[in-house]
């Protein structure tokens, strides 16, 4: 059984940082002092009306030097749902237009090779918003076993089936043993948080935040979202009054946006749709676009939002897809390799971190990224220590992101066959080391499935299965697959 951290295991701040607030803090009281010793041996011959204004002037001193350290940043958490890794200008799509992620990446550190665990929303977001696998936070797929006597029901009559609540239900609590960035961030330092788009976990201050646009009320229709799925496709108010409100209250915050775009059913205006259906034989595939550039521009009025509230210097913007999308020609839906399957169209996502004169943009093509990394890095970021129960690294820690070798992930069932046994819905173990990437098929349950190694520097698109050719590259990535996590023994 894996620990689960709790907030108490987040501390202040660790040692660089409390050895950086002394030094700052003393400095400060130096220069207050040495204004004061300067007052002291001056007062002799200057007249009394300034004694009152030199003494207030060294105690504003002193309260500067109280406040050197600068104020955590706001967090904003940027979440594109269903959003190949290819599909955007700068990454060099060539028929694609995304200028507001275009710039958000010219101004951010990019990581071109990041990955989510999992290529299905729920547990991708889980993971997100916990900073550990879907394996360790238990929400392995997006809906739980379906009760026998609910089984002949529609899927939408399934949701409303009294039985199949309690098992949603209890399947919800998995986020109670979970210590979240939100809650995290709100116990330690007092941030106000506010959840839009996206949401499975029950309402929304079941995972940490102060509010939220996501009721959960499984009686009026809530599943993974309900009234927050209406950001971005219906303007973005919520989000913007939220931010005014912590702003006007001096509060730091933590938004999470994370919009049902460019998800299906690809619906962008007219004008969008308009605008690719030259571009492309295939209509749906021309819906799809239309609605990541959707998308983009509801990322352009966030960004500017937070230059019009003057708090953009001071906000660190983390950006990431929560799973790939390769659209199928003929239909508003995914194709095979892509959503809920272990290879690169379904896990593949940029990873951008935006944080004016704190990160220096640059594009990072080389090192590995995971969306575990998220949590490690807004907490780091914001002066919190990283527990060691969190897998992820700090991807703003140069080190740390040159000293890891491998990222890792696990492709469960869109339905779970357990509420409490992860292996009992796996499909696939995967392991990227290098350009190496192997996919291992759990034989449990897929005996028949078939053991893949591919070279993504020479086969980015994975399809030449190197494993007959290379056995002892099979054999060291299957060592560390187990060392990750080994199903059968943990």
């Amino acid at each position: 059984m894996s620990v689960r951290p709790s907030i108490a295991s987040f501390r202040s701040h660790d040692l660089r940082e409390d050895q950086a607030e002394r030094a700052s803090t003393s400095q400060g009281r130096l220069v207050a002092s040495s204004f004061i010793f300067f007052t002291d041996s001056a007062i002799t011959t200057m007249p009394k009306r300034f004694h009152r204004v030199l003494s207030a002037v060294a105690m504003a001193v002193i309260l500067i030097s109280e406040n050197l350290q600068a104020a955590p940043p706001n967090v904003v958490l940027i979440i594109s749902d269903d959003h190949g890794w290819k599909d955007y200008e700068f990454m060099g799509h060539s028929q694609l237009k995304t200028p507001h992620l275009d710039r958000l990446a010219s101004e951010s550190l990019v990581f071109t090779r990041g990955h989510v665990p999992m290529s299905l929303c729920r547990p991708s977001l889980s993971t997100i918003i916990t900073g550990r696998y879907p394996h360790q936070h238990g929400i392995v797929g997006n809906d739980p076993p379906i009760p026998p006597q609910a089984r002949e029901l529609s899927r939408r009559q399934v949701q409303f089936h009294p039985d199949y609540q309690k098992v949603r239900t209890e399947y919800i609590a998995h986020i109670d043993d979970e210590a979240t960035l939100p809650a995290v961030l709100g116990s330690k330092l007092g941030y106000v948080s506010f959840q839009t788009g996206k949401w499975w976990e029950g309402p929304a201050t079941r995972g940490g935040f102060t509010e939220g646009m996501t009721h959960g009320d499984m009686t009026r229709g809530g599943r993974h979202g309900d009234e927050g799925l209406k950001i971005g496709r219906e303007g973005m108010q919520p989000a913007f009054e939220f931010m005014a409100k912590a702003v006007q209250d001096e509060k730091p915050f933590l938004l999470w946006y994370a919009p049902l775009l460019p998800h299906s059913p690809h619906k962008a205006p007219e004008r969008l749709i308009d605008k690719y259906k030259s571009l492309t034989p295939h209509h749906e595939v021309a819906r799809y676009w239309a609605s990541v550039e959707w998308f983009d521009e509801t990322v352009g009025e966030l960004m500017s939002e937070l230059d019009r509230l003057k708090v953009a210097d001071n906000t660190l913007v983390l950006y990431l897809a929560d799973n790939g999308w390769l659209n199928k020609p003929d239909a508003d839906a995914y194709a095979p390799r892509s959503k809920l399957s272990p290879y690169e169209g379904g896990l593949r996502t940029p990873i951008m971190i935006r944080w004016p004169g704190k990160v220096a943009p640059r594009r990072e093509e080389k090192q590995l990224a995971s969306s575990i990394d998220l949590a490690p890095t807004a907490l780091r970021a914001c002066g919190l220590a990283v527990p060691e129960t969190l897998p992820g690294i700090d991807l703003l820690d140069s080190q740390q992101v040159a000293a890891r070798s491998a990222v890792f992930g696990e492709i469960f069932e869109h339905d779970i066959q357990s509420m409490d046994a992860p292996r009992d819905s796996l499909k696939f173990r995967w392991v990227i080391e290098g350009d190496w990437k192997l996919i291992k098929p759990y034989e449990k349950r897929l005996p028949d499935a078939t053991v893949e190694l591919f070279n993504l520097a020479d086969d980015p698109d994975e399809l030449k299965n190197l494993a007959t050719h290379e056995p002892s590259k099979v054999a060291e990535l299957t060592r560390k697959l187990d060392g990750w996590w080994a199903p059968d023994t943990q």
